[in-house]
């Protein structure tokens, strides 16, 4: 099997073992979209944020990141300001029950990948977080 072709057999054997192609819950097992948990652990870590910045560090478009806005807005987890240095920018930041659900997010994936790593020898955890960065610098270079 030539490299390419077993960079994507690994690949989709991670996608399938962690869960990632389940697209109505986390890895974790959370029944929250894969992408609203992201956009939740965004909005958790750095409070209101443009819903640009958002789309950005998602890297969704930015109709998509209005949908998913919008879905976390109807289940009462995130609401929409007005930017307060322009009229026309949008803020977004998660409600008393967005960040109820973020932390329940979070420490549920806290235990996944605690358990995740606790399977991965001692000695080779550095190695695996390392491939995992480059593997990852590689994709954002495409």
């Amino acid at each position: 099997m030539s490299g390419d072709r077993e960079l994507q057999e690994a690949v989709s054997r991670f996608v399938r073992a962690f869960g990632l192609h389940q697209p109505d819950q986390t890895p974790c097992g959370q029944p929250v979209p894969t992408s609203e948990a992201h956009a939740l652990g965004e909005l958790a870590r750095d409070g209101a944020l443009r819903q640009s910045e958002l789309a950005h560090r998602l890297r969704l478009e930015k109709s998509t990141t209005s949908r998913l806005v919008t879905q976390l807005i109807n289940r009462g987890w995130a609401e929409r300001t007005p930017a307060p240095d322009d009229g026309r920018g949008v803020l977004v930041q998660l409600t008393q029950h967005g960040r109820n659900a973020a932390a329940r997010l979070a420490e549920a994936r806290a235990k996944r990948f605690s358990a995740v790593l606790d399977r991965v020898p001692e000695g080779e955890r550095a190695d695996v977080l390392r491939a995992l960065s480059l593997l990852t610098k590689a994709i954002d270079e495409t």
